[in-house]
């Protein structure tokens, strides 16, 4: 049963709206400064700086800590990391309002960013965000910079047109959201919690309601080193590395039959991708490799248990090593590393969807947002799967993410943030303030 929430008169959206207009131009450049810090993997800590910074400024009680591993390796969801961790922190911005009207809300988005690839291969540095026709460049301004920025310019506009939300406000600056997730469950283990949670990943306006899973694993080959005059006599590690990555390509089209009868993904192409990210091996050029490592991803269904998909991965790897002259009593060592994230659909959230529907609607007309079974993966699943938080996901037009000449629509930002602040309105409710 829904039981309803106020939604804000006309006049007050209407004001919402004319703040967000009036301050857009302050929030693309805070984008701009924000996308112009490379928070790439393990170099984190200037953005997450700016973050707490603004925060601060905007008098939020800030929350700014290290993150130990110790203290999560024991929770569902936990992905091992490899790499230097040391310098890993959480930053969360806490609001409480003068009057309790509504429900309490987690905005929450990640300033981890992909690795850029070439920089020869962009139009641009990607570093140097430029605005063209509408859109700006450069690595992190679709995924997710700017829904981050979005969430937090809608909390600016209620506060410039001369509201409060009505409801406690955690605002979630998290990283490892591209590798592990460990940063959202980093607020879980600290107690963080809320009503509802609103993540502003690239959607392209759409709600995402359902999310393949996904697993990392590293493929350690082994070889047999010789000089390549007599390579006969050796085994080729790298070369023996495709016959394993062949076998997977085999079980990636198994599961992906399987998914042909999904609830939620039936009628979606291909949905669960293997990708070969990257290789490593040899050492000389005239000798032949003794070692290969496969560092690899792939997708599950929502449902499937992740030590369930490992068993069939292992065998899958185990069956073709038996195939192999020198596998077979040299078998490949399977490392977990990085995501061991279960599939996730949005379920009971009748209420939640209706609020931002009517949000949506405000800014789009039509029925509200169209309903999106993602082959990728955010972090709405700690919320849902492990502590039964609804977790809405949605987010602007962004183009090229983890790719060349990433970029974001303006006009969708724009959209988006409009769109965020009249659900704050609606689900937190209102105060007005002096």
């Amino acid at each position: 049963m829904i039981h309803s929430i106020s939604k804000p008169d006309i006049t007050i959206r209407q004001a919402i709206k004319d703040a967000i207009a009036e301050g857009f131009d302050e929030q693309t450049d805070f984008l701009s400064e924000f996308v112009r810090i490379p928070s790439l993997r393990f170099q984190e800590g200037p953005a997450q700086d700016f973050m707490a910074d603004a925060l601060r400024q905007r008098d939020f009680l800030v929350d700014d800590w290290k993150i130990i591993l110790s203290d999560l390796e024991h929770l569902p969801g936990f992905g091992q990391i490899e790499g230097d961790f040391s310098r890993a922190r959480t930053v969360v911005g806490e609001k409480h309002p003068s009057q309790i009207k509504g429900k309490s809300l987690i905005l929450q988005g990640h300033l981890d960013v992909v690795p850029t690839g070439p920089n020869e291969m962009w139009s641009h540095p990607p570093f140097d965000p430029i605005i063209k026709d509408g859109w700006m460049y450069g690595r992190g301004a679709g995924d997710m910079k700017s829904g981050t920025v979005a969430a937090l310019f809608a909390l600016e506009a209620i506060k410039r047109a001369g509201f409060e939300p009505a409801a406690r406000i955690c605002f979630q600056s998290v990283i490892e959201e591209e590798s592990t997730g460990i940063g959202a469950l980093s607020t879980l283990q600290r107690g963080y919690r809320a009503d509802c949670v609103l993540i502003p990943e690239p959607s392209d306006h759409a709600l995402i309601t359902a999310q393949v899973g996904v697993i990392w694993f590293k493929i350690r080959v082994h070889g047999k080193p010789v000089h390549v005059a007599t390579a006969s006599t050796g085994s080729n590690a790298i070369v023996a590395a495709y016959d394993i990555v062949s076998a997977l390509k085999g079980l990636e089209a198994k599961w992906n039959q399987s998914a042909k009868t999904d609830d939620f993904f039936s009628h979606v192409k291909h949905p669960l991708n293997l990708n070969i990210g990257k290789i490593a091996g040899g050492d000389w050029a005239s000798s032949v490799p003794a070692w290969c490592d496969v560092d690899c991803r792939i997708g599950i269904l929502p449902g499937v248990g992740i030590d369930f998909a490992k068993r069939e991965i292992e065998a899958c790897i185990s069956a073709a090593s038996h195939k192999h002259p020198f596998l077979s009593n040299s078998p490949p060592e399977v490392i977990w590393n990085g995501f061991q994230a279960e599939g996730w659909t949005l379920e009971n959230a009748e209420l939640e969807k209706a609020v931002f529907s009517a949000a949506h609607q405000d800014v789009f007309g039509g029925k509200g947002p169209v309903e999106l079974s993602s082959t990728g993966l955010t972090d709405t699943r700690f919320y849902g799967l492990y502590h039964k938080i609804p977790s809405l996901c949605f987010g602007p037009r962004a183009e090229n993410i983890h790719g060349f000449n990433e970029r974001v629509d303006l006009t969708s930002v724009k959209q988006c943030t409009e769109t965020i602040a009249l659900f704050i309105a609606g689900w937190c409710g209102l105060n007005r303030i002096d």
